[in-house]
């Protein structure tokens, strides 16, 4: 078999030695800092919550978290579902008043047509008349039929 080359060869163990800090190494000089007012300075100033994570995540208020987040997606989406299912109430009412304009027209047309003097001059060029005389009624015996 061929060797490895990419594996390291065992090297003797570490001990424990003091390190030294070496003068080359001291830190950078931190620039002044202008004062004045910044807004993360203030949010930190007045919004630490640093306490709640010294012993690291507080996974005892996780569950209301995601309780409250979840709350918080269902109110959002209520929302925008509302605010959709209202500008479909609003198309449809515009669209029901269009629809009841033509309506209302169509059925005076057609109120208009149906007369009696509409009927007679529109059947005129086919050669049928209005009658003069009354209806009458025939009468049938009874043994005829």
């Amino acid at each position: 078999m061929a060797p490895n080359l990419m594996t390291k060869t065992a090297a003797a163990p570490k001990g424990n030695t003091l390190r030294v800090k070496h003068e080359e190494e001291a830190k950078p000089e931190v620039k002044a800092r202008k004062k004045g007012f910044s807004l993360f300075k203030w949010l930190d100033k007045y919004t630490n919550v640093d306490f709640l994570f010294q012993e690291g995540v507080p996974t005892k208020y996780l569950p209301h978290v995601l309780f409250l987040t979840g709350i918080t997606l269902f109110y959002i989406g209520n929302t925008h579902y509302a605010e959709k299912t209202i500008r479909k109430i609003a198309k449809i009412k515009v669209e029901t008043e269009d629809l009841r304009a033509d309506y209302t027209t169509l059925k005076s047309d057609y109120m208009g047509a149906s007369k009696q003097s509409e009927v007679a001059r529109n059947v005129a060029p086919l050669g049928l008349v209005e009658s003069s005389s009354p209806p009458y009624q025939v009468e049938v015996a009874a043994d005829e039929y």
